[in-house]
């Protein structure tokens, strides 16, 4: 197979890339390298299975090449992290909404099969204890750009599934829960990558709000095993499939494990939302997949823990900061 990923030389589409390598697929990676990082990718540019484009997914005419010369797209590319969203929203509308028309407009020319990443950001401020890939999604209001990153994925979903149902394109919706791993940045607020760098350059955890808040993790691994999957099917064609861990934990509780991992000696700074992100930020009390449709449908569950995902994160920043293993 010949795949295109876009946002390949970002955390979650190295992975991807090298995991098709590893299986014998060519792979064309697209990335302008604005949250992206070269240094993701190095060890792949000597392979004769591996080529990148160093470009935008916004230039219509190079899209349309790489997409004419493929067999499947990954489509990652997107403006991520909530300090991101917060501080360049015009930049998170235009690359994930326009960025993905014209991903799919070029992919149902060419009739591509596409693999849309989404996320769990979809279901707002809803109060489950678990979101299933049907429920209802509750959204705050538009004055707050807190909500600009789930409003642009919601739209790109209702325009991969318009797609799908008007045009018969080949799509499959992944919505990704707290994606972690090792290249995974914290510049932009992504919290394990920011906890670990703290407490391996000894400062104390800073957690935003009271801390009770509480996610699932899932190690990428597990993630690139689910696209991979999902992209093998026909019968995941038209369908919505959350992907992630099941098993919550407080960020306060998170702060304290990833404590007694690194520095035992350091304490939890408690900063308001406000300061961190501005006057009338939102955020959600738990955020926790229903896996249930994925797993009855392939068999597929996350096999990594949040303790081996932790150690390995360490570890590859251990080796960034040139800290003895």
């Amino acid at each position: 197979m010949k795949a295109l990923v876009t946002g390949g030389a970002g955390f979650i589409g190295s992975h991807l890339s090298e995991k098709l390598i590893e299986q014998g697929d060519y792979v064309t990676v697209i990335d302008d390298l604005s949250t992206g990082n070269f240094n993701n990718i190095k060890h792949l540019t000597d392979n004769p299975h591996f080529n990148f484009a160093i470009e935008t997914i916004l230039d219509e005419l190079v899209i349309d090449r790489l997409v004419s010369e493929c067999d499947i797209i990954y489509h990652l590319a997107a403006v991520v992290g909530v300090e991101l969203v917060v501080k360049e929203s015009v930049r998170t509308i235009e690359t994930n909404v326009l960025g993905t028309t014209i991903m799919l407009k070029t992919a149902n020319r060419y009739k591509k099969r596409i693999i849309l990443t989404s996320t769990s950001e979809i279901y707002g401020k809803g109060v489950n204890d678990s979101f299933g890939e049907n429920d209802d999604r509750l959204m705050g209001p538009i004055v707050n750009s807190r909500w600009i990153y789930a409003c642009s994925k919601s739209l790109d979903e209702f325009l991969a599934l318009a797609y799908f149902n008007q045009k018969k394109l080949p799509v499959v919706i992944c919505r990704l829960f707290n994606t972690i791993g090792p290249r995974q940045t914290g510049f932009y607020g992504m919290v394990v990558p920011r906890f670990i760098r703290q407490g391996l350059t000894g400062k104390d955890l800073t957690v935003y709000g009271d801390g009770r808040q509480s996610r699932c993790f899932c190690n990428v691994t597990d993630v690139v095993e689910a696209l991979i999957l999902l992209s093998n099917s026909s019968k995941a064609d038209g369908e919505v499939y959350n992907i992630g861990s099941t098993q919550s934990i407080t960020i306060c509780d998170l702060a304290k494990k990833i404590i007694s991992l690194t520095n035992n000696s350091l304490k939890i700074i408690f900063v308001p939302y406000e300061e961190a992100y501005g006057e009338g930020f939102e955020d959600m009390l738990r955020r926790k997949p229903n896996i249930k449709k994925i797993h009855n449908a392939f068999n597929w569950q996350p096999r990594i823990s949040l303790d081996d995902s932790l150690q390995s994160i360490i570890e590859y920043e251990k080796d960034l900061l040139n800290i003895p293993q």
